[in-house]
């Protein structure tokens, strides 16, 4: 905050010519930045929602592809349910050369129904093993894994299963990289289980479903399957350490929440886009991660460019600035220059302005100013002469006043002449009232000669309404010496007199008590009348505190609270509590402190 207030000092002891030149660039390069950047946002939300939403049309194809694939697969295993031959081979418990010529003839059948299966093995119900596989592929090595074969068909029961991405021997020198789909082979007439089938897909499928996806996306795709294992990456994972690559794809996977969506993430120390589809049927994830470098790319370029255009509207505007300023601000030195003559004593100046605008007109006005300034000057005595005479009818009008009270005084004694001791009585009050108020007005007096001005008033009120009031005051007595400003009590008891216990039926007390709180002294005016609701307790706090000037409220409690915070500070005033029914309290804080400095001055 202070920085930003001197640097508005900074401005604003400018000179006029450079305060017009810092609007006019202002003026000109807030509104050309602010476009600038509401275009360079637009057009980056729009690419990125753009490539968001081709990615996941992709990521979407991708997946449907990969799950009409392996679906087509799982059909395929249920083919030997409808082939009686097979069904008899699988019971058979030798082999001979019509078993293994039927048995081959079959597989080299469903061998061919994919292109990527590399080999595919039969198992019947006797352990026996039978193959065919694609060319190249010489050494399979299925009686090692004939025990995880069993293990996995029996978790699967007669469901097909998939078997994630796994190593196998194809010769004595080279593997490869496949997943498998197996499926239990029951007996079509006794339901029992007679063998296992199981396809061997090559790895490389993902390749050709991949490859578009990454063209498009210019991203690397993954696959991964339910487990989280990974099935597939692309060529860009390639030159990435295996541990980093775990590590992102759990970092990927851990954001992963709904069916498809999308999101950011940091990896390499670089903010990517990852948008991913799960499928339904397999639990496989495929997603895409997009660096946003790429993405970008050409919000980058467009923002240059708007950089290098806005950099050179605001030099124009500076040059054109700069000349429109002097233009503006000649005539103004010139009136400066004579302002500063007639600072001196002369007033033997004239401003010739040349232009009718605002500044000719000012330079006018300037003219006119000089000559009311020498009038003004031949009037000064008359005016000295008019307050002095002000100042007498001021002394005159507090005669009246004097008068007032004088004339109750006579009122008292003639009644006492005539027997009336009532009449008197009132009389005397009244004239006490009034003598309080005109006495000194603008000198502090003690809390004990306020109360006594209450008690006054309240003896007035007892006998204008006889059984109607009540007064206790309990006000300690170290309080009573306290200086205070001149009637701030009274006019807080007739408010609470007139408003709260005139309209209660019955008897109606009014208190006053006092305490010390936080270095201050509270003073508490309750009464037990009629009360306000809370819409017109906050109505009148809020009068308070604002200084309101309406006529809802009255004048006296505004006016003693205005004195009150005038004489001791804001901290200090009265605060309004009230319930329907039960009365109201005026809370009057007072400065003890403030009240001291006074009485000793």
């Amino acid at each position: 905050m202070r920085i930003l207030r001197k640097i508005w000092l900074f401005l604003a002891n400018l000179p006029m010519e450079r305060k017009l030149i810092v609007v006019f660039v202002f003026l000109i390069s807030l509104p050309i930045t602010y476009v600038s950047y509401l275009s360079s946002r637009s057009m980056f939300n729009s690419v990125l929602a753009n490539a968001t939403e081709s990615a996941g049309q992709m990521t979407t194809n991708a997946s449907d592809t990969i799950d009409r694939y392996v679906a087509d697969l799982k059909r395929y295993t249920t083919l030997p349910l409808y082939n009686t031959d097979v069904q008899y081979y699988l019971t058979q418990s030798y082999t001979d050369w019509d078993k293994n010529t039927g048995m081959a003839m079959f597989l080299s059948y469903l061998k061919h129904t994919k292109g990527e299966i590399l080999a595919v093995y039969m198992v019947d119900q006797y352990g026996s093993i039978f193959y065919d596989t694609a060319p190249g592929v010489n050494e399979t090595a299925p009686a090692e894994r004939l025990a995880g074969w069993r293990s996995l068909s029996e978790a699967g029961g007669a469901a097909p299963i998939i078997q994630g991405r796994h190593t196998i021997r194809v010769n004595s020198t080279a593997h490869k990289e496949v997943f498998s789909v197996l499926r239990t082979i029951n007996s079509v007439s006794t339901l029992k289980n007679i063998g296992i089938l199981v396809f061997d897909i090559d790895i490389g499928l993902f390749k050709g479903i991949v490859e578009p996806v990454n063209a498009v996306t210019q991203g690397n795709t993954l696959i991964v399957d339910d487990k989280g294992d990974l099935m597939y990456s692309g060529e860009t994972a390639k030159n990435t350490p295996p541990e980093e690559l775990a590590l992102n794809r759990q970092l990927l996977l851990d954001q992963v929440k709904l069916d498809h969506g999308h999101f950011q993430i940091m990896l390499g120390g670089e903010p990517h886009l990852a948008v991913y589809t799960v499928s339904r049927q397999t639990g496989w994830t495929t997603m895409v991660t997009i660096p946003l470098s790429r993405i970008l790319s050409p919000v980058k370029k467009n923002r240059n460019a708007l950089i290098f255009t806005t950099l050179i509207i605001i030099a124009f505007a500076l040059v054109v600035a700069t000349f429109i300023s002097h233009a503006l601000t000649k005539p103004l030195k010139s009136m400066v220059r004579l302002m500063k003559q007639v600072q001196h004593g002369n007033l033997e100046v004239w401003l010739h302005p040349k232009y009718n605008d605002e500044i000719g007109i000012l330079g006018s006005h300037f003219n006119r100013m000089i000559i009311r300034v020498k009038d003004l000057l031949q009037e000064v005595s008359l005016t000295e002469k008019r307050k002095q005479k002000a100042d007498m009818r001021a002394l005159q009008n507090q005669i009246n006043p004097h008068f007032i009270y004088n004339t109750l005084e006579s009122i008292r004694m003639l009644a006492e002449s005539n027997d009336d001791p009532r009449v008197a009585k009132l009389t005397y009050l009244l004239g006490l009232q009034m003598r309080y108020s005109i006495v000194r007005s603008e000198e502090p007096v003690t809390i004990r000669q306020e109360l006594d001005h209450v008690r006054n008033y309240f003896h007035l009120l007892q006998i204008r309404f006889p059984d109607k009031f009540k007064l206790e005051i309990n006000v300690p007595e170290n309080f009573l010496h306290l200086p205070v400003i001149k009637l701030v009590f009274q006019p807080i008891v007739e408010n609470a007199v007139f408003h709260g216990l005139d309209q209660k039926v019955g008897l109606g007390t009014l208190r006053i008590t006092a305490w010390e709180e936080e270095g201050k002294v509270v003073f508490s005016i309750e009464d037990d009348g009629v009360g306000m609701d809370q819409e017109t307790l906050r109505s009148l706090n809020n009068s308070l505190d604002n200084g309101a000037t309406g006529e809802k409220f009255g004048i006296g409690l505004r006016n003693v609270n205005e004195r009150i915070r005038l004489h001791y500070g804001s901290p200090c005033g009265l605060l309004v509590d009230s319930e329907p029914g039960q009365g109201t309290r005026v809370s009057l804080r007072i400065n003890t402190a403030a009240g001291d400095a006074d009485e000793e001055q």
